[in-house]
């Protein structure tokens, strides 16, 4: 026998509780002479809701599938799993390693005929307390939040005590250092972040050094000028308890001078507008590629390191994407810093549109069988497309399969609250069955030559498209990753580029873009 027993908090009074389960479970097993104590499971403060993050539970499963015992006995469903489908998973996995689960205070023992339709409908009545008590502490936080109360933690200028904002000088100085900088300074996030590194000046708490992503965050923080915005994130599953940003899926709880502020108003909106006068100006730059084809790739010929991605601004108020030299993008061009260490670079920047002209021009210099390369990538392609469309309309038919048997899972709620009798639970659960029996008939019946028209005019789509990005003439940034070793920039006449398993060497000139091999 394996014993399991789990408290949802780490309290005093749990932990009470915590060792008073323990010493029951040992004495109530060493009472039978037929049973013999394998280990009691024991996991403490943690929800129950899912079983992810309980180590001994999965420790428990794990000895069970190994054969370590024969019988669990837990007290109740909802200390074993609030989740309904865990329960029934679990319970099942283990009979099918001829383990069985002994809930006491329900009285079931999934060994027996009738126990899972039993511990389906208690296990849903559990899931269904966790659901409300989730609703209910959301309830409580809301009005709390509507109250003023501050749920969060402590960050740059501010301490958060007792659900209240209070400044912290030290690092209120920094933030208004930062917009200063920014607003009246006209300087970018990456050089604040720069100067702020080489000042000596420490970050935040959990941040490791200065970037232009902690900066551009504070600049958009309402609360340094007094602002509180909450409901920023949201808990769309009470099972799995996953965060995720607000996009409108719930209202936001907005106090306006509801601290006291760090910056005026006036100048945090100043330096919010500026932001969105960049944000706008960007989104009209050209897009040759994706940020991720020369990650990694472009390096310094001056001082070795990599290349990192900028957006710059032409004389006409455009913006486009180039590559700098990451040394010259931290510390600027080559000098002596006050510690008297060498920083900096004078490498060159690329433009982004040049970097992709060159591997053009060096896909289309690359001699190879370009037809037989089209060819064998066809034949590939070809039966998966095949495969794809030929299940287009079962794909459909299987999620109706599924919304019904979601209709059949919500049945047993239904008949659990009263609203309908047991002949209707019938009748219902055999309807869907019929129904279900007939989409799958259909599904076995499927023509596929309804989709041979359109899969032959794809194929002829992906034909036209693999010459032009095997011959050169459209580039492919996926395509272009997997060939690039790297390119080298040495100067704007010496633009060397290797490519993965090729002992040769391209060099390119920026200003003309020729080749010379």
């Amino acid at each position: 026998m394996a014993a399991y027993c789990r408290v949802s908090t780490d309290s005093q009074d749990q932990a009470d509780s915590f060792e008073s389960q323990r010493t029951f479970f040992k004495q109530y097993i060493e009472r039978n002479p037929e049973w013999e104590l394998y280990e009691i499971f024991a996991d403490e403060g943690i929800s129950g809701t899912s079983t992810k993050k309980r180590k001994e539970f999965n420790r428990m499963i794990a000895c069970a599938y190994s054969g370590g015992f024969d019988l669990i006995i837990t007290k109740e469903i909802s200390r074993f799993a609030r989740n309904t489908l865990d329960s029934i998973y679990y319970t099942r996995e283990l009979k099918k390693h001829s383990v069985g689960v002994i809930f006491l205070n329900d009285n079931i023992n999934t060994l027996d005929g009738d126990a899972e339709l039993r511990l389906s409908i208690l296990s849903s009545i559990a899931q269904e307390e966790s659901r409300k008590t989730s609703e209910r502490v959301k309830w409580g936080q809301k009005r709390r939040m509507e109250q003023g109360v501050v749920f969060g933690r402590d960050m740059l200028g501010y301490d958060v005590r007792g659900g209240k904002m209070y400044v912290n000088e030290e690092g209120a100085e920094i933030v208004r250092l930062i917009f200063h900088k920014f607003v009246n300074e006209k300087k970018g996030a990456h050089v604040i972040a720069r100067e702020l590194q080489e000042a000596g000046i420490q970050p935040m708490r959990r941040v490791k050094e200065w970037h232009n992503t902690v900066i551009l965050r504070i600049i958009r923080n309402e609360k340094y000028c007094g602002d509180l915005v909450q409901k920023k994130t949201y808990t769309p599953d009470f099972l799995s308890h996953e965060k995720k940003y607000n996009r409108g899926q719930e209202e936001f709880i907005i106090i306006k001078d509801h601290h006291q502020p760090i910056i005026s108003r006036e100048m945090f909106d100043e330096a919010n507008r500026i932001l969105d006068e960049r944000s706008l100006s960007q989104k009209g730059r050209p897009k040759y590629s994706s940020r991720y084809l020369f990650s990694g790739k472009i390096k310094c010929g001056r001082c070795g390191g990599g290349y990192v991605a900028r957006y710059k601004t032409r004389g006409d108020g455009s913006r486009y994407k180039a590559w700098r030299c990451n040394e010259a993008a931290r510390h600027g061009s080559l000098h002596i810093n006050k510690e008297g260490d060498q920083v900096g670079c004078r490498g060159l920047s690329i433009r982004n549109e040049d970097a992709v002209h060159i591997m053009c021009l060096v896909v289309r210099s690359l001699e190879y069988n370009k037809e037989k390369i089209v060819g064998r990538l066809l034949s590939v392609i070809k039966p998966i497309v095949s495969m794809d469309m030929a299940g287009t309309d079962a794909g459909k038919l299987k999620a109706q399969i599924r919304d019904i048997e979601d209709k059949k899972a919500r049945l047993i709620d239904i008949y659990m609250s009263g609203d309908i009798d047991k002949e209707e639970f019938s009748a219902a659960r055999s309807k869907c069955d019929a129904k279900i029996a007939e989409l799958r008939s259909a599904i076995d019946s499927i023509d596929g030559q309804q989709a041979m028209a359109g899969q032959q005019e794809l194929m002829g789509e992906i034909g036209e498209a693999i010459e032009e990005i095997v011959g050169g003439i459209e580039c492919e940034d996926e395509i272009y990753k997997q060939l690039l070793h790297k390119m080298v920039v040495n100067d704007r006449d010496n633009i060397d580029v290797y490519l993965n398993m090729l002992p040769f060497k391209w060099s390119y000139t920026a200003a003309k873009a020729s080749a010379k091999r």
